[in-house]
């Protein structure tokens, strides 16, 4: 049985989080696709109204970064500056780590979602030898 709208009523947690973190991106971008066609929804709107908590925000977070990476990854960098203050170090964590990965295309997705360079919001949200060292790994 899947793991959402299991055959008995409600979600089986265990059965989901089992496929989810087992299969490869590829393969489950499939079983994405082929829920969607199969169920009439996306995954994502399927976890919304079967679960709850920290474990739908889990799930949706594992769902959104398997469908796409680079988006994930911005979206989470806009998230530790926005607002008063900064995660320096999720902003550190995820600049450094990607770094080498797909930083080219965070940047792109950033740019995208929010119309401003990471470049640039990083330059008014950070200061110092901290800005200069994030700035020297994002240009």
């Amino acid at each position: 049985s899947s793991g959402i709208n299991a055959e008995y009523g409600g979600t089986d947690e265990s059965k989901f989080n089992s496929i989810l973190v087992s299969r490869s991106y590829r393969h489950l971008k499939m079983v994405f696709a082929e829920y969607k066609r199969i169920a009439s929804e996306d995954i994502e709107k399927s976890i919304r109204t079967e679960m709850s908590g920290e474990i739908e925000l889990g799930f949706l977070s594992i769902v959104k970064k398997i469908k796409n990476v680079p988006t994930y990854f911005a979206e989470e960098l806009y998230k530790s500056m926005k607002g008063l203050g900064t995660d320096d170090d999720q902003l550190i964590r995820i600049v450094v780590w990607r770094s080498e990965i797909d930083l080219v295309e965070i940047k792109g997705a950033f740019h995208s979602l929010y119309a401003k360079s990471l470049a640039d919001f990083i330059k008014e949200d950070t200061s110092g030898d901290f800005r200069s060292l994030l700035l020297l790994i994002v240009k």
